[in-house]
């Protein structure tokens, strides 16, 4: 009987312990990897640009992650895959991911989050450009799809919540 126990431990810790692997997880399943320690540059701020910019004008579809349609959370994991790092689903999570910052520091491919719903981050964005202090972020809005927006617009500034940077 303590054998059987014994063995029945050893396969629990065992079979625990490898679902634990570092395998990386499609960005269309609700787990995602973390990055690695490495450092970003502004040549991967621009990466991740360049591919939020290839779906300006893509429909705004909820859960969608493909040109023939995209949410904003979407839009962030396509963007940040190019330089892989994989970002959760919904964009409650991608909040939680990088290093919080100031709004005055915000730089190219930081992450902008919103309270469109009343309940907390329902929205994000990321940060194409500051001009003259001005943020503009590229988003998929559920009316006009993806788009680059401002922060100066009173829509998006009552309803700003944070900036964080994972680059």
């Amino acid at each position: 009987m303590k054998l059987k126990i014994f063995t029945i431990l050893i396969l629990s810790v065992f079979l625990v312990s490898s679902c634990s692997s570092r395998k990386k997880i499609s960005y269309k399943s609700s787990s995602h990897t973390k990055k690695t320690e490495r450092s970003f540059s502004s040549k991967d701020a621009g990466k991740v640009l360049k591919e939020a910019y290839r779906f300006v004008g893509t429909p705004y579809r909820y859960g969608g992650t493909t040109n023939k349609g995209m949410d904003c959370s979407g839009l962030v994991i396509n963007a940040y895959d190019v330089v892989g790092i994989n970002m959760p689903r919904i964009s409650k999570d991608q909040a939680k991911e990088g290093k919080e910052i100031k709004l005055k520091d915000v730089r190219e491919g930081d992450l902008v989050f919103f309270n469109t719903s009343g309940s907390g981050i329902s929205h994000v964005g990321i940060v194409d450009k500051v001009k003259n202090g001005e943020i503009y972020f590229i988003h998929a809005s559920t009316s006009q799809g993806v788009i680059v927006s401002t922060l100066e617009n009173e829509y998006w500034k009552k309803r700003f919540v944070k900036a964080t940077r994972v680059l």
